[in-house]
């Protein structure tokens, strides 16, 4: 060990388990927020005259900016030198952008309403809202640029304080905070009672649904800033200059510098990257659609078409978001138990399990919707009342989904981290980031490519989850045949399973 690394670990802060869970709240102030996009957005935007079939191009701004945010932000907060931290900064910047955002995504309608769209009442009007669209859209392009700020200094920030309790530990923590922000935020979706607590939220127009989109984001706004004040009270970071002197000294050459330090990613992060990739490309057509997929498939509403459809779709959208409330529930639960299970099984093992869970999850889904297709009559009262069989299958498939996902939260980056701490542990913001890219690929590929996918089709989810499933299932024996012995031990370390 040469003596900047000497120096690194004698200065390295030693905190409480405790601390560092309260450390990482930020998690869940972000996850919250996140919750209710997936969740609300996609089929929110339809009703505001986007077609189904580019519903999902709205989501590709934030991905494309991705490709240069998470690196970037990784690397200068592995670099920033302020008295501050290295990290605490960006989360704090990128929070205030989030809180921002969310105010335009929620009161698009009204902006849009006075820059010139309809003035006809929303309860009556079903057309589209051109300018509200663009005012939504840019929002959440920003949105999502501000989560990319934000997530990658934070787990980085929770492998900088790990200390005794391991990297590994922190991104557990991390993964059960994200699972804590998505049990609320899909409470807060499902939930359909906001315009009733805040009557004041109803505007000429802003219905039922959108009031409930405003009054959810709202509360989003307060828990993410309680969240945001807990995690910069608790995170005591070491100034950048007190760990390594020589090396913050030398400071910063550009953005160029970033792309130049890809080249010494440590030895397994293709891999890791990989098998990422493949395994977020089987998972985005449900992240983009699953409410959606509740609201057509399930309940056969339509959010463009008569007012019937669309009160029977938003039905559908609620049930949706209660599923992904289960979902996250069994999310929480598993990542209490990842650390055990890799201890027994290695954390290879464990992730390509699920992948194959989640290939058998994208099938059923698959199955599930044909069978409710195909017995659907064409009356609406009768979609909204019956079928109970097949609702409250989608609904156990919704739960189901939390173990794979969980896995995904937590293991790869992991994985990241361990390879980063095996090479001095100087690059955990930078192998974040770039781990962040391999996520924001799949994003692009599913955003540019599974709206024309589905309409060529019959416009409806059922041929993008198709596809899910056979992703899912190649991403499995790929990692099976070259995810490296790090990442199959890199949670067996970890001291956060040993704790009562």
């Amino acid at each position: 060990m040469d003596s900047g690394e000497e120096n690194e670990k004698s200065v390295k802060p030693q905190i409480s388990l405790v601390r560092l869970i309260f450390a990482c709240t930020v998690a869940g102030g972000v996850q919250y927020g996140w919750a209710l996009q997936l969740s609300l957005l996609t089929p929110y935007v339809q009703t505001l005259g986007l077609p189904h079939a580019l519903a999902s191009i709205m989501w590709l701004c934030g991905p494309v900016a991705g490709f240069v945010v998470g690196p970037s932000i990784g690397y200068w907060s592995d670099k920033c030198q302020s008295r501050f931290g290295r990290r605490r900064p960006f989360i704090l910047a990128g929070c205030i952008l989030i809180c921002c955002c969310v105010l335009v995504v929620g009161f698009s309608s009204d902006i849009g309403s006075v820059l010139g769209d309809t003035k006809e009442n929303c309860r009556t009007y079903v057309g589209p809202r051109w300018k509200a669209a663009i005012i939504y859209v840019v929002g959440f392009w920003v949105l999502d640029f501000s989560n990319n700020a934000v997530q990658g200094p934070a787990r980085a920030m929770m492998a900088d304080l790990s200390g005794q309790h391991g990297c590994n530990a922190a991104n557990i923590i991390y993964a059960f905070w994200m699972a804590f922000g998505n049990i609320l935020g899909y409470s807060s979706g499902s939930t359909g009672g906001w315009h009733k607590w805040f009557p004041f939220l109803l505007t000429n127009s802003c219905c039922e649904t959108c009031a409930n989109l405003k009054g959810a984001f709202l509360v989003a706004i307060v828990f993410l800033l309680i969240c945001l004040t807990v995690t910069l009270l608790t995170a005591k970071e070491v100034p950048r200059y007190e760990l390594d002197p020589a090396e913050a000294a030398q400071g910063s050459s550009g953005i160029f510098s970033v792309f130049k330090t890809l080249k010494s990613l440590p030895t397994g992060m293709p891999s890791v990257l990989l098998v990422t990739s493949l395994t977020w490309l089987a998972w985005f057509p449900f992240i983009l659609y699953d409410t959606d997929w509740m609201g057509r498939e399930i309940y056969h509403g339509d959010p463009s078409g008569t007012r019937e459809e669309i009160d029977t779709y938003n039905k559908g959208v609620e049930d949706g978001a209660f599923g992904l409330l289960l979902n996250s529930i069994v999310l929480a639960i598993t990542s209490l138990l990842l650390a055990p299970m890799c201890r027994k099984l290695t954390s290879k093992v464990v992730w390509i399990i699920g992948n194959f869970i989640l290939f058998l999850a994208m099938a059923a889904i698959t199955v599930l919707s044909v069978i409710s297709t195909n017995g659907y009559r064409g009356k609406i009262h009768s979609a909204v009342a019956g079928h109970d069989e097949v609702k409250i299958g989608a609904l156990i498939i919704f739960a189901a989904l939390g173990f794979p996902l969980a896995i995904l939260y937590s293991i790869p980056f992991a994985s990241a981290s361990q390879l980063a701490v095996n090479e001095g542990g100087s690059k955990q913001g930078l192998c974040i980031g770039v781990l962040n890219v391999s996520i924001v690929i799949p994003q692009v590929i599913v955003a540019l490519g599974a709206g024309p996918w589905d309409a060529i089709f019959g416009k409806g989810n059922i041929p993008a989850f198709a596809l899910a499933s056979g992703l899912a299932l190649l991403g499995g024996f790929i990692g099976l045949a070259i995810l490296p012995k790090l990442s199959g031990d890199s949670l067996k370390s970890s001291s956060f399973g040993s704790i009562h």
